[in-house]
Order: C-alpha cells, then structure tokens, then sequence
C-alpha cells in the first residue's frame, strides 16, 4: 500500500463518526400534555441537555389529549429505531387500565422502560385566610374539623383517574372524613377560585401550588409522599398525621421506548439519560419545578418499578369508584 493510499483510508476512518452523527434522525420526546405545563417544562429541559450528550438533535412533540393516553399511544406506535422516546406519569401507566372501558395500548407490551427521570407528590394547599379562620394550623386540624362537617371542604383536583383525584380519594377513604372533590380543567382555573374563596382547597403538583404559597395566600398542609419532598422540607408528608400511617402517592414520569427498539439503543439512551439526570444542573433545573430528578440504574429497574406500583395504583382506582367511559 502506498503511503498516500494510507493517508485516504486513515481520513476516511476519522470522518465516519462525524458522518454518522450528521445522517442520525433527531431523537423525538413526546410529551403527552400542552405546552406550558410542569411535564412540557420538564421535557423541555432534559431535550436542551439531552442533545450535547447524546450529539444528536432533540426535539420536543406535544401530543396532548386523552389524559396522556394519546402522547403514549403516539410512543407505542412510533417507528422502533432509537429515535422516539416519552415522558409518560404514573397515572398513565400504572391507573388508567383499570379506569378506561378500553386502552390503545397494552402497557407491559408496548413499551420498552428505560429510566425513570422524576419524582414529585400531591400537595394539598388551602385558602390561608380561610386556615387562619378555621384554625387549620396543620393537616390534622383540617381532617377534624372535615369530620364535624361532611362536604363542606370543596378540593380542586385535575380530573377524574388523575393522581391529584386518586390521592385525594385515598385521602378521604384512610382518614374517614368527606372532602368533596371538584374536577377543573386547568390549575389556573382553580388557583384563582382557591384564591377568591370559592373554593377551600386545592390538590396539584408542587410546580403549580408553590408560587401560590410563596404569595402568602396559599397554606401548604402536607404532600402525598410518605416521606418529604426535598425540594420542600418544610412541608410534612401527609403519612405524619395520625392516622394517615403508611399513606404514600407518588406522582413521578418514566422515559419509555416502543417495545421493539434494539437493545444497544436502548443502552444508549439509558446512558445518555442517566449523565443528563444525574447532573446538578438539572437537578436545580428540575426542582424549580417542582420535581426531583431520578436515574435508574438500568432499565431493568426502570420496568421493575412500574411492575411493582400497578397492584397500588389499582387498589386506588377501585378505592376511588372512578371509571372512564
């Protein structure tokens, strides 16, 4: 071989990385609400980081409807080649296929795990002038005085099968007391009417009740976690008040893959996913919120997960009576 034959081959060896990473087809996260809610913000973010990592464009598709169900639907029927991912919530997975007459998709079979990427809780938030009046210093005060008065609590949830009605439910079942829960269809709706007084209560993630608390006319009671948020160590998991021992809803978001994507883009993406989530800037990222950013180990932990949370996802679904036709 020629010394100039060998200088081509050499360049051609060192030009086939850069030429791979140019012919890769973005990486598509779909999120399964609108833009501007807690879960579009956290895909957003992990894309914007995701993309250095991984040397490949990122690009975040709203596929909202459905209670999640069609941004899942959309996942489980993407082409299987390493270029479709989801942030898909507990409730999706875990609740709605003992809510729903019917699913698109069949979770254990549709889906390829690959990492858990957050966790967070219900908080439970009243109106502080009207907890100051009642004399609702904590969460225990307010189930008491509940139970002198059956319904008389109105609590904003975000719809029937979500998790926000199912720890509500769960609530009402373990601590015996009557809260009625009220459907809305957007947080903002209910900030507003537990702000006027039109409303006692609302149940929500962290992301939309904190800046309410912030303001002082908000009272945070307590979170669904059994244990503390981190992100807010000064409000007590609802599992602290008497009588609620054991209680502990999670809301927390999986990274999924259609079932058939090879088994080294599954790797890839899990280690991609993994570098991002375990950085401190997105950590900080994602406690702003609301969430704390989770890694798995593998995917093997990721599948294991939702497998053990579906028998108490659907004890709470049938806890609750909630059905969707």
């Amino acid at each position: 071989m020629t010394r100039t034959s060998r200088r081509v081959l050499l360049l051609a060896g060192l030009a086939t990385p850069s030429l791979a990473r140019a012919q890769r087809r973005p990486l598509r996260i779909v999120i399964p609400f609108p833009p501007g809610g807690g879960v579009d913000s956290l895909g957003r973010v992990l894309a914007d980081r995701l993309a250095p990592v991984l040397d490949q464009a990122v690009v975040v598709d709203n596929r909202s409807g459905g209670g999640g169900l069609i941004g899942a639907d959309a996942v489980a029927k993407a082409p299987a080649d390493g270029t479709t991912i989801g942030v898909i919530g507990a409730a999706t997975l875990c609740a709605a296929p003992f809510l729903q007459a019917s699913m698109p998709f069949d979770v254990a079979r549709d889906f390829r795990a690959v990492t858990q990427i957050s966790d967070s809780a219900v908080l439970l938030g009243v109106n502080a002038a009207l907890a100051q009046q009642r004399g609702w210093t904590d969460l225990g005060a307010m189930l008491g005085w509940a139970r002198a008065n059956p319904g008389a609590i109105r609590v904003a949830h975000a719809g029937v099968g979500t998790v926000s009605h199912l720890a509500m439910s769960a609530l009402n079942a373990q601590a015996s007391v009557e809260l009625t829960l009220v459907p809305y269809r957007g947080g903002a709706q209910a900030a507003t009417d537990v702000l006027t007084g039109t409303i006692e209560g609302s149940a929500d993630l962290p992301s939309a009740l904190i800046p309410l608390a912030e303001g002082g006319r908000l009272r945070l009671l307590g979170a669904s976690s059994g244990t503390r948020l981190s992100l807010l160590p000064g409000v007590p998991a609802f599992a602290e008040t008497i009588g609620l021992a054991g209680f502990d809803i999670r809301s927390w978001n999986m990274i999924l893959a259609p079932a058939a994507t090879p088994e080294a883009e599954i790797a890839r993406l899990h280690a991609g996913l993994r570098q991002v989530a375990t950085s401190s800037g997105f950590r900080d990222a994602l406690r702003s919120l609301g969430y704390d950013a989770v890694s798995s180990a593998s995917p093997a932990v990721a599948a294991q997960l939702v497998r053990d949370e579906t028998p108490r996802w659907q004890r709470l679904v049938q806890a609750s009576g909630a059905r969707v036709e």
